[in-house]
């Protein structure tokens, strides 16, 4: 994989973190990234298809082993294929992001773990994983162009609720979907 800038040391070549300098602008592209990846999160956890799609330009492929295809068709899929759980939480980690010198490419690593909780039930299936990706620059804006999601495991758990009083509290499934309501209370 090309996730980390390369180092010429001697005739061999060496993939460094260490040092690291950024410009404003790769700075700013870095976050932009970001942007993007938990835009797709976001969507996907509140069933809002437009912020999902918006984490994608329209040609972008995404493999997701049991979908393979058009980004945005998978978004499509993704809305059905969720209502079966009453709540969902994707939680990504060390995002790892690679900018290329022509400042319009870059490449991304991010760990995943993805809470899943069954419609009717208490049992929440807890996927672990990592997104590998794409991204491109057009007109100063990031998208991701092409993912793979990557399996590493799961696990089921039957989950008793906590012993202290939540009836109060609004529900995960209170805003799902999401309907375009901006983010806050």
């Amino acid at each position: 994989a090309h996730f980390r800038p390369k180092r010429k040391v001697g005739k061999k070549v060496r993939r460094t973190r260490r040092n690291m300098t950024y410009t404003p602008e790769q700075l700013s592209d870095r976050e932009q990234i970001r942007d993007a990846a938990m835009r797709y999160c976001y969507g996907v956890d509140r069933l809002d298809a437009e912020v999902m799609k918006s984490a994608y330009w329209p040609e972008a492929t995404d493999d997701h082993g049991n979908f393979v295809g058009n980004a945005h068709e998978f978004v499509d899929y993704c809305m059905k294929a969720h209502l079966r759980w009453k709540w969902t939480m994707h939680s990504i980690y060390n995002h790892q992001i690679a900018l290329e010198d022509d400042g319009i490419h870059a490449r991304g690593e991010i760990y995943n773990i993805s809470h899943l909780c069954r419609e009717g039930t208490n049992t929440v299936d807890t996927w672990f994983g990592r997104y590998l990706d794409r991204y491109e620059k057009r007109e100063n804006e990031w998208k991701i162009i092409e993912r793979v999601c990557v399996h590493n495991g799961t696990q089921v758990m039957d989950s008793e609720p906590m012993r202290m009083q939540t009836s109060t509290y609004r529900r995960g499934s209170f805003d799902r979907p999401a309907d375009g309501r901006p983010i806050g209370p």
